[in-house]
């Protein structure tokens, strides 16, 4: 039984953090940045409550204060591919690239002029993107201003190391810092589950009652049990949480 408490968790994020700019600088990757949550402008902080960013890490421009920027993670380029690849990638020579021809990426080389990333002194990266349950997106950057240094080469030698640190570390960090709340196992009846599908396939209740045959409350009464269960108040929000938990899928329909 794992009987670890908090500072025993807060230790072990820290080690995570040690080694993460260990391997950066190892790797010629050095200057590292950390975002646990995209959508949440609060640095990461360490076990003193300063910004990991001013104690254990650095970035390319000692002068550009990312994690006191608000707006930051709007901007940057490369954490706006973050938000549409969900595995681990790399940035060199002006393109982003993974270990496999990645959609996401590709579309990603063909809108975003290659200076939206140079703009910060990046010459090459090696990013983790961690997608994690309830939509959380987090992050871990290692850097370089060389453009010299052979990303690729680093990327293909290293990188499920580099994917697999992020995901312990910033793993290790929710745990350790944010709020904690005890994860609800939902269980959802056939018919519930049906609902939902054509409901995010943008089927109105009649519709739904008409391909299902059953009728219009009967509809209504499986999506009020499906909100209940999820703890949020109507439609939107739970089709938008059911998919994101990954019970009925992009794609809606039954």
């Amino acid at each position: 039984m794992d009987t670890a408490g908090p500072h025993d968790t807060l230790s072990e994020m820290m080690k995570l953090a040690r080694q993460i700019d260990r391997l950066g600088r190892e790797a010629g990757l050095p200057y590292v940045a950390v975002s646990a949550d995209l959508s949440d402008p609060s640095p990461m902080i360490g076990a003193d409550g300063r910004p990991l960013a001013e104690t254990v890490f650095r970035w390319v421009d000692p002068d550009l204060a990312y994690w006191k920027d608000r707006a930051f993670a709007l901007r940057a380029g490369i954490i706006r591919v973050v938000r549409v690849c969900g595995e681990p990638f790399y940035y060199h020579k002006g393109k982003m690239h993974s270990w496999r021809p990645v959609r996401a990426l590709e579309a990603v080389n063909r809108k975003i002029d290659p200076e939206a990333y140079r703009a910060y002194g990046v010459q090459g990266a090696i990013v983790a993107p961690i997608h994690s349950p309830m939509g959380v997106i987090g992050a871990v950057v290692w850097a370089t201003n060389d453009e010299g240094v052979d990303v690729e080469a680093i990327f293909a030698g290293r990188g499920a190391e580099f994917y697999m640190l992020a995901l312990k570390f910033l793993s290790a960090y929710r745990d350790a810092v944010l709020p904690s709340a005890d994860p609800e196992m939902v269980e959802f009846t056939r018919r519930e589950i049906q609902c939902l599908k054509w409901a995010a396939a943008g089927k109105t209740d009649a519709e739904i009652a008409t391909i299902m045959g059953v009728s219009a409350p009967t509809v209504r009464f499986h999506m009020t049990n499906a909100s209940r269960k999820l703890c949020v108040s109507g439609r939107s929000q739970t089709i938008r949480l059911a998919t994101t938990l990954g019970y009925i899928g992009q794609g809606g329909g039954g």
